[in-house]
């Protein structure tokens, strides 16, 4: 080291895709729901809104080494295949440059059978990455996707100032569990990881892992964020839940998009259907683990409900398709910036039959990057509802 650190704080100015910065004892902890919606949110939903899904911090230096000092949160389910650690991902004006992980950290053990969580605090580790190039570049460092990361301090053998605007639009997007990132190799290969690079819009990803539940709090979070670009994902996770039957299930899509349209009334708008997934298409949830697969250190999920329901109103993915494609035809008669996209033409019946899911629930690495690669093309494409030439003012 010819020269010496440089220690800079962490702060909002150095963080793209969150939504609100929580200052800590030790720095500050990332978050991707407002406080006023935190405080609303249950207990499963606090712990992966905290999870900082297409969350990075973005800044222009000269420097060759960069050491970032973070505290994670590696989880623990007694009985269940120990989690991998949280892989952060480095790109270089843009391109992947470089990978690594932090050891040590806290812990939270979490009981799958009655959802007990217990913490325990533990020290920061550090990330590094070194012999980088000694020009003038554009570093993000791209958080784990699915490992809660208290940031503390980075350091640099030269200075670094926040990333200017990039002039790109903006493109908010939420999801469930596959839109958090789950199963993804890192953070920037998820499937919209994947398409916002491919798209060249800035990600801010409100995806939530078993979550996508169309709760008023996060409406209001759509509504209130500035954004050129929205998409919501909706569906897998109110059948395998079992949340909701189809009575409420339609008026509970209009008062989402009614919300949403209170910020971003002319925002260009898509509607994602459930990609496939063959244990939902027609049977209803609640979706359970396999003890079994549980005990062999192989997670798998099958479905509870009785196809026989659906007359009674439970939803399965193909009538959520439906009511979908209903509400949207309805709504678009006087909102042309509302779009509908079917999730099976990004993930359908010869995909998994080539890329199944692992899980039966979870698209694996190669899968996220079909997805992310067909949404970029249909989406973003000339014709697509996120045209180039499509930009709204950021309120909408």
């Amino acid at each position: 080291m010819n020269q010496p650190w440089t220690t800079t704080p962490v702060t909002a100015a150095l963080l793209r895709g969150a939504l609100d910065v929580e200052h800590t004892e030790d720095g500050v902890l990332p978050h991707r729901l407002p406080a006023r919606a935190r405080a609303q949110c249950p207990e499963e939903l606090s712990l992966v809104e905290a999870q900082p899904s297409g969350v990075r911090l973005a800044f222009r230096t000269r420097a060759t080494a960069i050491e970032l000092d973070t505290r994670p949160v590696k989880r623990v389910y007694p009985g269940a295949p120990p989690r991998p650690d949280g892989v952060y991902d480095l790109l270089i004006d843009g391109h992947p440059a470089g990978q690594g992980t932090v050891q040590g950290g806290s812990t939270l053990t979490i009981d799958l059978a009655t959802g007990a969580a217990e913490h325990r605090p533990g020290p920061v580790g550090t990330l590094a990455f070194r012999d980088l190039p000694g020009a003038d570049k554009d570093i993000e460092i791209w958080l784990p996707h699915n490992e809660t990361t208290e940031l503390t301090v980075l350091r640099t053998d030269a200075p670094v100032l926040p990333a200017s605007s990039s002039g790109r639009r903006t493109w908010l997007h939420h999801g469930s569990s596959i839109s958090h990132g789950s199963d993804a190799a890192s953070p920037s290969t998820t499937w919209p990881a994947l398409a916002s690079r491919l798209g060249g819009v800035e990600l801010v990803n409100l995806g939530f892992s078993g979550n996508a539940l169309l709760d008023p709090f996060t409406a209001r979070a759509l509504r209130d964020t500035p954004a050129d670009l929205i998409s919501v994902k909706i569906g897998i996770n109110i059948v395998n839940h079992d949340a909701m039957r189809l009575r409420v299930f339609g008026p509970a899509v209009h008062g989402f998009l009614d919300t949403i349209r209170e910020g971003h009334p002319h925002t260009p708008l898509l509607v994602l259907s459930p990609l496939l997934c063959p244990i939902h298409e027609d049977t209803p949830g609640p979706a359970v683990m396999d003890p079994e697969s549980v005990a062999a250190g192989r997670l798998r999920f099958h479905a509870t409900g009785d196809p026989a329901e659906r007359a009674a109103g439970k939803l399965t993915l193909n009538t959520i398709r439906e009511e979908l494609a209903r509400i949207v035809a309805l709504r678009a008669t006087d909102d042309p910036h509302l779009h509908l996209l079917d999730g099976r033409e990004l993930y359908g019946e010869a995909d998994h039959a080539e890329l199944p899911l692992p899980d039966q629930l979870h698209p694996d690495a190669a899968a996220h990057r079909r997805i992310g690669e067909r949404f970029a093309a249909r989406v973003f494409a000339a014709d697509g509802p996120f045209r180039p030439e499509v930009k709204q003012p950021a309120r909408g």
